[in-house]
């Protein structure tokens, strides 16, 4: 009896002295409000109460009652904070802490993350200062590494010699996809991720680790950012208006994130050749919630409804090209019109669960769904005149004669649904510091239907061509009814290990392995991927990186539909071997911090389906006939030109080349030996021929020059005036006449051009804030920027229309892209 009254005793003592604590949570931010995980948090006065916040910077930590205690923040990149408490019984108490970076360049500290893999981090606030005519948050993808773009109106980029639909694009673990029948960029809208959402974004033009997908030239991986506070972003320009609410309730439970844009380009549109009436509108709403319910279960939902259309119709163009000796003038008059409209939803659930400290597990399931309807019927009559090249007579550069009339009509009744269900599972096991293993499985079923009905006709001078004497022929006739449903698997496991040596060299190795299956053609995918990084013990702080892996690209649907619009059951995947050696140099230049990036690549592509680009459409030949590679060297240098911000510039040499199975040129000759060209050669009679195998050619995205430069400055009597430069050169793209024969493009664009910039007055931020007694003091920031497009008003060329004369000659005609064009922009925190 008496023991069993002292443990009565005992256990009652015990529960009053649990009982009389308190609790302590918040969330640990650093000044750009991200948050930061393996935060210590400890009282001093009794170190065993302590705690480290999770990745949302969460923490939650028990303290003792009735006495002076001080809570203090630690981090060995961070300035430390001291809070003093004195708490009741059972109270809790909330305590956000913003954590000050030891080192004044943050944007530099976050350069230094993943450093030893093929991975960059891009700083994504930056978008806010880019003088931008799309909104676009890949614009600021466009100034990375390896990247090139020949279109300022398109979300779309092509890396290291790849088209757009190779690029793998993830937001929050989701992949996200592009629009299915935008021919143009003007078509496009908006792209998918919100810039006001976003919180960080990591990109790699090639080498990339195995826990991403099956894409053969980049992954750009974005995480939206969790709220820690109340916040309202409006903004708004001539082209883009957007609104941003953000905020967390009392308790930490729930924090919400919701943005809206709406984007009219119709001011950018009326600028070019072809004049008429544009009215596009594109519009989306997307939200981000995070449901904390302990420190171990977190629940996230992502959702999205964009809504896109495009209506043009066009009245009149005039275009002038050539050369002096022999400049051309096409003049155009068109009737009908031009409507694009596509309506996309998406909806992701995922769970975080982390059931001890070394152990992350994350479960997702997404619906994507995508209606997309093209309907145009455009009629254009045209003239081609020559014009006066003589520079003695008074008509110089006027029409001296016309070379040819005609009429064209295209007609298109295309229609497109797409529906991708997505169930994934994600893991980590971080074994200490120094080692980590990932593993993941995915299952995603898509149901496709498509509509196809497209044809042309083209007239010159009362004759049809190709001509016939009883039929009207057709050219580039599609008539299809498609749907296609199937499965596809895939699965991965990676390791990383790091080391260092006695010396302080540090040797990191990053290995793993996807698997991946598709019910379409039960095609099974093995990719081996491993990157070697080795940081020695320099005076230099130098890192040393060698990546190579095998990487497959599944066929989506455009990749399997061949130009008559029929489906190839024998299609497989594209394949690409990655070989990429690169040097990671920081380094100080008068006492401000640089890094110098270059990395030498090759890529050995096989099973390659060729395609054609027409502006942002690409058309794929829907068989596996073809191989090639792409070599080259990519630069990028980025620091502090200006002290106080950061600057960078990109320089690119590349080789990209393919070579078709079976194809070959035929050349005709006449009786006199003269090769045969139509609308040149006058006796048009065959006698003889020859044949050429090409071998390799260009492929549709060879750039063998590219340049780019984001400048950054601050006029010193002004500090709150900004000025943002944004150069791009790229020299010209392979084109030629659309008739399906890839050695027949033998001919190259103008380089794309371009310079763009904008000034920035700060009126309000964190160090110049309003007075409370002002009638705006309730702003926490605003500013006003004024940008100009295309500053030197250069005729970039974006694709060609071909016309004929009644010889059969042909003639391409260039699109041009956007002219000068003013902007006023601003923004405004509440």
């Amino acid at each position: 009896m008496h023991k069993l009254c002292f443990i009565i005793v005992s256990l009652f003592f015990i529960s009053i002295g649990y009982a009389q604590k308190a609790t302590v949570r918040g969330i640990v931010t650093d000044s750009l409000n991200n948050p930061l995980p393996q935060i210590l948090v400890v009282c001093i006065e009794e170190p065993k109460y302590q705690t480290l916040t999770n990745e949302s910077g969460y923490y939650a930590i028990d303290l003792p009652i009735d006495k002076d205690i001080t809570l203090t923040f630690y981090n060995i990149s961070y300035i430390q904070v001291n809070q003093k408490f004195r708490l009741q019984s059972n109270q809790k108490q909330t305590l956000d802490v913003i954590l000050s970076n030891k080192m004044l360049n943050t944007v530099y500290v976050e350069f230094e993350k993943n450093r030893a893999v093929e991975m960059t981090p891009v700083d994504a606030k930056q978008i806010i200062n880019l003088p931008t005519s799309s909104g676009n948050l890949e614009d600021i993808i466009k100034t990375q590494i390896g990247v090139t773009s020949n279109n300022e109106l398109s979300s779309g980029y092509s890396v290291r010699g790849g088209n757009f639909d190779e690029n793998l694009v993830y937001v929050n673990d989701i992949e996200v996809y592009r629009p299915f029948l935008a021919r143009s960029g003007q078509q496009e809208g908006l792209s998918f991720a919100n810039p006001d959402m976003v919180n960080n974004m990591n990109f790699s033009a090639g080498g990339f680790e195995a826990k991403y997908g099956d894409k053969m030239s980049s992954v750009l991986d974005i995480t939206y950012k969790k709220p820690t506070h109340f916040e309202t972003t409006i903004s708004g320009s001539f082209l883009v208006g957007a609104l941003h609410l953000q905020g967390v309730t009392k308790n930490r439970f729930l924090a919400w994130s919701i943005g809206s844009r709406y984007k009219s380009n119709a001011y950018l549109l009326n600028s070019m050749d072809t004049q008429g009436e544009y009215l596009p509108r594109f519009y989306d709403v997307q939200s981000f919630l995070t449901f904390l319910f302990n420190e171990k279960l977190s629940v996230e939902f992502l959702g999205n409804i964009s809504s896109n259309q495009y209506i043009v119709k066009p009245v009149n163009r005039e275009t002038t090209f050539g050369t002096i000796k022999d400049a051309i003038k096409v003049r155009m008059y068109f009737d009908g019109q031009e409507q694009t409209q596509y309506l996309t939803y998406l909806a992701a659930i995922s769970a975080n669960y982390k059931p001890t400290k070394k152990v992350k597990l994350k479960f997702i399931t997404s619906v994507y769904n995508s209606t997309e309807e093209e309907k145009y019927t455009v009629q254009g009559q045209y003239f081609i005149d020559q014009l006066e090249a003589d520079l003695s007579k008074n008509t110089f550069g006027q029409v001296a004669f016309n070379r040819g009339i005609g009429t064209f009509i295209n007609h298109g009744r295309n229609a497109i649904t797409a529906l991708v269900l997505n169930a994934e599972h994600k893991g980590t096991y971080q074994y200490n510091m120094n080692q980590q293993i990932l593993w993941g499985a995915k299952i995603q079923h898509e149901i496709i239907t498509d509509k196809l009905g497209e044809w042309k006709m083209s007239d010159s001078a009362g004759f049809i061509t190709p001509y016939s004497p009883t039929l009207i022929v057709l050219s580039d006739v599609i008539k299809a009814n498609n749907s296609l449903t199937s499965t596809r698997f895939s699965s991965y496991i990676q390791y990383a290990y790091s080391k260092e040596f006695s010396d302080s060299s540090l040797i990191t190795i990053t290995s793993g392995i996807r698997g991946s299956v598709w019910s379409f053609n039960n095609q099974v995918l093995i990719s081996p991927r491993v990157t070697l990084s080795y940081k020695p013990n320099w005076k230099r702080d130098m890192l040393f990186r060698l990546s190579s892996g095998v990487y497959y690209q599944m066929p989506f649907y455009r990749e399997i539909r061949g130009f008559d619009g029929k489906l190839n059951t024998n299609i497989k995947s594209q394949q690409s071997i990655h070989y990429v050696a690169s040097l990671d140099y920081n380094f100080k230049w008068k006492q401000r911090p640089f890094k110098l990036v270059t990395a030498l690549y090759f890529k050995d592509m096989a099973d390659l389906i060729p395609y054609e680009i027409d502006n942002t459409r690409i058309r794929y030949f829907g068989t596996n006939n073809a191989k090639g590679f792409t070599t080259g060297v990519d630069l990028r240098l980025n620091g502090e030109f200006i002290s106080g911000v950061d600057s960078w510039l990109t320089l690119g040499v590349m080789s990209s080349m393919e070579d078709i199975y079976n194809d070959r040129k035929v050349t005709y000759f006449n009786s006199k030996g003269e090769t045969i060209i139509k609308g040149y050669t006058l006796d048009q009679k065959a006698v003889d021929s020859s044949v050429v195998f090409p071998g390799y050619i260009p492929r549709p995205t060879n750039q063998l020059a590219t340049f780019g430069l984001f400048f950054q400055d601050f006029f010193p009597s002004i500090p709150r005036c900004k000025m943002f430069l944004n150069i791009m050169f790229g020299s010209g793209l392979p084109f030629g006449p659309p008739n399906h024969l890839r050695w027949n493009q033998i001919f190259t664009m103008p380089p794309y051009r371009r310079v763009d910039i904008g000034f920035t007055y700060q009126i309000i931020d964190k160090e110049h804030q309003l007075s409370k007694t002002n009638l705006f003091s309730f702003l926490k920031g605003a500013f006003l920027s004024l940008e100009v497009f295309n500053l030197l008003d250069i005729d970039n060329t974006v694709s060609y229309n071909w016309l004929r004369d009644v010889t059969g000659r042909q003639y391409a005609v260039p699109n041009y892209l956007t002219s000068r064009q003013l902007n006023i922009k601003f923004q405004i925190k509440l």
